[in-house]
């Protein structure tokens, strides 16, 4: 290795300096931190106290300034190895330490470089060239930008500009492939993008017109209704004029203002695939009972699991489209894959002949006129219509609003999607009430879902539900099996240790597991594991919604360990276990702790599962944790019989803060 070769800087991920193609050693994560603050500031200097401030946020020790000076003294030694005199990468002076770095040297300038470079070739329509410098600026990130200041203030704005530059970037790669008539992997794309930034019109916009690129105009248009009612649930807005022009003309199939995809190198691009006018889907007929096929959506994370209650919605398909109305109820948590569900049915249900009505907590997702706070029948007339029109204009739905829903539900098999239940005002919850006594001779099916079926607001309608045979589906987690089935579906190569140790960091949750998959295979488990930033934030919603109490009780439970030992944590706490049980209790109605049921012959015991702990621990500072280990130390110090292995490993994190015990204590 040549100490003068010149030096490249990454930041797009873990930060790594690289001299030629060997990586440098950069020492702790203190150091690397340092090394990432003098990268931010682009050669400008940072004083020595804005570096103290920066890297201790809290808890800044007293020897702050002198590790400051230290860790530069290493780095000065790993990047100018071979210098005479004075440094000129990290130099110093009054104003404080600079970190000089050419241009080009860093990962962030070339990903932007090359990103411009393809907004270009793609505006002068060289789609081979764009896609070439797009694809070049995606393999550039390694993880999470900036991954070693996650929780550093002086990081947040540069973080929150590179993640949009990401996103930008994805979208630019989706509309290349868009024009270049890649339709399916245009579709995967734009997906990602919706689940990532769920109220970011330009993605929508995205995946609506390559959905209809690739002839699929029907999910076009549910896509649409899925943003506008999500946009209307929200934040109480409609979308732009520019979406709703594009909803219409996908209505129109208007190829003049959609454009069509014919790559403009015809010797390297793939061939273009010309727009369909429609939709090829087979008349109607009775669906098989048996699991439906697999159905046209592209999604980002194969559709995995739930055999038996595909197997279950088709049965009650096949009932329907013999006359017979049919009622479901699928429950389960947040995430739990509800949603995922009814989209796979929606789909299935569109290719044998139904028409698909979808309402979200008594709102049609369906027409163009924006937010509306009409009655629930007319919302549901919408849905069932979905041609735009208002139905509370309509005479005859006004003359007898019942009526009309019923003569709608007879005319064509139906399937009925209602989402979010228990959102849904209790009007809504009466018209379906009604609709289950009048309804004896139709081809429909209603398949409701909801979070919490023990909610005072569903609990009639779900009686009355029960007392005519509707069929309960409850969502349970995913198994070991359904994660090797995932990874085997993404074309990887895993073991059954990998896909189990995958499944016990998601426990079985499929949006922790899709957004763990998203993560390169050596940061979904092991130490290098990292959390998704979608679910840290989930899991941080549910934490600040925690009492003080309870929150504080996480964080010693999570320097624990995964068990609660509740006597030793009410003790560390200096709280009585009749104190304690109610903070847990908390948590586990917040779905950070869980109750572990006993096996045979054995006692439950409650668990912080992996992720939850890793986003407790990574919310405390290095000397907060330390406080809380050097707690426990003291009470198993003083705790008879108590195992030595755990008091060795709280003595060692709890650092300087660790108590003298006697050496006996220690021994392993």
């Amino acid at each position: 290795m040549n100490p003068r070769q010149e030096l490249r800087y990454g930041v797009l991920g873990p930060v790594e300096v690289l001299r030629g193609d060997v990586s440098l050693d950069l020492g702790p994560r203190q150091r690397r931190l340092l090394l990432v603050r003098l990268l931010l500031e682009d050669g400008r200097p940072v004083s020595q106290d804005t570096l103290c401030r920066d890297l201790w946020p809290t808890d800044r020790p007293a020897g702050a300034a002198s590790s400051v000076r230290a860790h530069i003294s290493r780095l000065r030694a790993v990047l100018d190895p071979v210098r005479q005199g004075r440094s000129t990468v990290l130099v110093s002076g009054p104003a404080g330490y600079a970190l000089k770095t050419p241009a080009g040297t860093r990962d962030t300038a070339v990903f932007e470089e090359s990103v411009s470079r393809a907004r270009e070739d793609l505006r002068n329509r060289r789609l081979c060239t764009a896609r070439r410098e797009i694809d070049a600026a995606l393999a550039l990130w390694r993880g999470e930008a900036l991954a070693e200041a996650t929780e550093h203030p002086f990081a947040l704005r540069e973080r929150t500009r590179l993640d949009g530059a990401l996103h930008d970037a994805r979208e630019l790669r989706a509309a290349i492939l868009v024009q270049q008539g890649e339709t399916e992997p245009a579709i995967g794309v734009a997906q990602g993008l919706v689940l990532r930034a769920p109220l970011r019109e330009t993605s929508w916009a995205l995946l609506m017109r390559a959905l209809y690129a690739a002839g699929r105009p029907v999910e076009a248009l549910r896509q649409y209704e899925r943003f506008r009612a999500m946009l209307a649930t929200e934040l109480g807005l409609d979308p732009s004029p520019q979406l709703r022009d594009l909803h219409t003309a996908i209505l129109r199939h208007d190829v003049a203002v959609l454009g069509t995809p014919q790559p403009a190198d015809p010797v390297t691009a793939p061939r273009a695939v010309p727009l369909s006018p429609g939709l090829d889907v087979p008349s109607a007929g009775v669906p098989s009972a048996s699991v439906p096929p697999e159905p046209a959506v592209t999604e980002v994370t194969p559709f995995v699991g739930r055999q038996e209650e595909q197997k279950q919605l088709a049965s009650l398909l096949a009932a329907a489209a013999t006359g017979r109305p049919r009622w479901a109820v699928i429950a389960g948590e947040q995430g739990s894959g509800k949603t995922r569900l009814t989209d796979e049915l929606s789909a299935w249900a569109v290719s044998t002949g139904f028409t698909v009505a979808r309402t979200r907590a008594g709102q049609a997702l369906s027409g163009n006129r924006g937010i509306s706070r009409t009655c629930p029948t007319v919302q549901l007339l919408d849905a069932l219509r979905q041609d735009g029109k208002d139905s509370a204009a309509d005479e005859e739905a006004r003359a007898d609003p019942l009526a009309t829903v019923v003569d709608e539900l007879t005319r064509r098999p139906t399937l009925v999607v209602v989402d979010d239940l228990d959102e849904a005002p209790q009007g809504f919850h009466r018209l379906l009430r009604r609709l289950a006594k009048v309804l004896r001779e139709a081809p429909v099916v209603f398949v409701c879902t909801l979070r919490d079926p023990d909610a005072p607001v569903s609990g009639t309608l779900l009686a009355d539900l029960a007392l005519i045979g509707a069929t309960w589906l409850t969502l349970d987690p995913l198994t070991a099996d359904d994660v090797a089935d995932l990874l085997a579906a993404r074309g990887e190569q895993a073991g059954p240790e990998e896909a189990a140790a995958l499944h016990r960091r998601c426990e079985g949750h499929p949006f922790t597991l899709a957004e763990l998959v998203e993560l390169p295979p050596d940061r979904r488990t092991g130490p290098r594991a990292q959390v998704p930033a979608g679910v840290r934030t989930l899991l941080r919603a549910r934490l600040v919604d925690l009492p003080d109490p309870a929150r504080t009780m996480l964080t010693y439970a999570a320097a624990d360990g995964p068990w609660l030992d509740l006597a030793l944590l009410a003790a560390v706490q200096g709280l009585a276990p009749e104190q304690l049980l109610p903070l847990i209790d908390a948590a586990v109605t917040a779905r950070i702790v869980v109750w572990d049921e006993p096996g045979t012959g054995g006692t439950g015991r409650y668990r912080l599962p992996e992720l939850p702990r890793d986003v407790v621990l990574s919310s405390q500072t290095p000397s907060a944790r330390q406080i809380r280990h050097a707690a426990f130390a003291r009470q198993l110090t003083a705790r008879d019989g108590a195992d030595p292995a755990r008091l060795a490993r709280h003595l060692r994190a709890a650092g300087p803060m660790a108590p003298a015990v006697r050496r006996s204590t220690t021994r392993v």
